[in-house]
């Protein structure tokens, strides 16, 4: 069931493999929170101007959290997922992986750790 095709980059006009491997083997994609309707137009993004849109979406949204809100945030109702994306989750500063806002938001409460990026 490979459903495979090569696209071009609607930003930056590489090309890149898009779809489904197989049932189990789902598109590079589905590792990244759903977080773009893609009614909005535009075709697909290749796997590194993608992360470069998530990243931007997921900034300008935590802008917008306060303590007050945190609890009530969308990330919370996302997909878990079990694979971690630098860029996105975590950082890793001198050596050490340092979870982001967007990390904390998705775990939904406060672990009491006193983490550097904590929005509650």
């Amino acid at each position: 069931m490979n459903t495979t095709k090569i696209k071009v980059c609607s930003s930056c006009e590489s090309e890149f493999s898009c779809g489904d491997i197989s049932v189990e083997n789902k598109c590079w994609c589905n590792d990244y929170p759903p977080i773009f309707n893609l009614s909005e137009g535009g075709d697909c993004l290749c796997p590194v101007c993608f992360k470069e849109a998530c990243e931007d979406k997921i900034d300008a949204y935590i802008e917008t959290i306060t303590p007050k809100n945190a609890l009530k945030n969308k990330a919370i109702s996302l997909p878990k997922t079990e694979k971690l994306i630098e860029g996105i989750d975590y950082y890793i500063e001198n050596g050490n992986m340092v979870f982001k806002t967007w990390f904390h938001l998705k775990r939904g409460t406060c672990c009491g750790n006193k983490c550097r990026h904590c929005p509650y």
